[in-house]
Formats: C-alpha cells, structure tokens, sequence
C-alpha cells in the first residue's frame, strides 16, 4: 500500500517543553489507522503537528508534499483534514453555517493535493451527503451550534471537516463524553468514510471504535510510537496492554 501520510523522526515542542521524541508512523491511502495511549503520550500533538499548529522538526510528507512549510490552512487546502478533541465549532453561528464554511476550496498551493499528476478532486461530501449522513444536522440547520449537545456538536464538526474534501481525516478522541447510542453514529460515520475510500487516523485512549474498524494500531508512549501491528496482535500483546495502555 503507497504511504499517503509519511512521518519519520518527529519531534515537537511546546515552548522549551519537548514532547515527541521521534515519531515514525505511515498512513496508506484509504488505510484506518488507530493511534492509542494514555493521556500525556503525545497523540493529540502528534495531530497538531500534522496541521502546523506546534513547533515541530521531522519528517511530514503528505501525498509527497513536505508539510513542514505550510501553514495550517494551506494543510487543510492538501487534503488532510483534522477534528479536534474539543470540536471547535463556531457557537454563534449556525449549523447550515458551520457547514458552509467547511466547504473545500480550491488547492492552488499545493502541488496541492495533485498526485501523479492529476489535478486535485472535487469534494467527495456535499452539506446533502452530510445531512445524509447526520440527519439531525438537517432537522437543526437553522439552530445555533452552541447550543447543540456534545454528541450533536461532534457531528456537526465532522461533517464540516468531511465537506472540505479531505484524503486523510484526523479524529482525536470522537467518543469521548458521548452517549453510547451518539458514539456508536460516530462509529457509523466512520465506516462510512472507509468505505469512500477515506484515510482516516484515529485518536483513541481506550479504543472504543477501533476493533473492526481499522487496519491497524499503533500506540504511543512518551511521546514515541511502543507499538505498532493490527488490532488482533494487540490484544495478544498482554504487556504492550497493560504497560501502555492501561489504567496507571
């Protein structure tokens, strides 16, 4: 499988504070990814390295692009979209607005998003595809993000970032603090996007949507990735569980 998301020896501070160590981690086109570890390991600054949000050295190639000179908008514009732990939506103003500004953009950046010398796609997800798959997001379009409930909230900026057209999603912990009921259409959106043939890399602490939905696991642990392989030959890993991953 071609390496649509390259990292190789990635570190990244904030301020004088270093907290990755040296990463290496690949993305397949249309690949899931989980990455897994416990709170402090260095996921979610992993993400915000990606999309040029914290001071970083290393290896950050997307579709053969080096992200390290790009500012965070002129990643988004490649291709890679990012969902943030808080969800970032924007509280004033609506859902069907929060969905417009979504909308992908033309590329004109980077060799942008062109690969083997096509020109870039047009977004796969319309704000209908969206409603599609989130109707809730349709029956509220007039309402006010903030006031939408958490589980509504994370849908509403997946949906967002799906109609900017990304090749490569980046979800940091999209269960968290949901019902099981609203964690489980997080799941379903999920596989949606698999099945569209969007990459996705998956933050999770306690991996609640990664079994049977992706092709494999890497975990993290001081800001290094301890483990890497599928999710059946984790949980054969007794000691990579209870060292990395379980409750300290």
């Amino acid at each position: 499988m071609s390496a649509l998301l390259e990292v190789g020896n990635l570190r990244a501070w904030y301020g004088a504070s270093q907290v990755l160590h040296g990463v290496d981690l690949r993305v397949g086109a249309g690949e899931v990814v989980a990455l897994a570890g416990r709170n402090g390991s260095g996921r979610s600054t992993l993400a915000k390295a990606l999309m040029s949000m914290v001071d970083a050295e290393g290896v950050r190639r997307f579709a053969g692009v080096d992200l390290a000179p790009l500012r965070t908008f002129e990643v988004a514009r490649m291709g890679l979209g990012y969902v943030a732990e808080q969800r970032d939506v924007f509280p004033t103003l609506s859902v069907d607005e929060n969905l417009r500004l979504g909308l992908a953009k033309h590329r004109p950046d980077a060799k942008a998003g062109a690969k083997n010398g096509t020109q870039p796609r047009a977004t796969r997800f319309t704000i209908d595809d969206a409603h599609a798959l989130f109707p809730i997001l349709l029956e509220r379009r007039g309402a006010r993000a903030g006031v939408l409930s958490g589980g509504e909230q994370q849908m509403l900026a997946l949906a967002r970032a799906l109609v900017g057209g990304p090749d490569l999603l980046i979800v940091d912990e999209p269960a968290e603090g949901l019902s099981a009921q609203m964690a489980a259409r997080v799941g379903a959106c999920l596989r949606a996007l698999r099945e569209r043939g969007i990459a996705v890399l998956l933050i999770e602490q306690r991996l609640e949507l990664a079994p049977g939905l992706a092709d494999r696991v890497a975990v993290m642990g001081h800001g290094r990735i301890v483990f890497e392989g599928t999710p059946q030959t984790l949980a054969q890993r007794e000691d990579i569980v209870r060292d990395w991953l379980g409750v300290s």
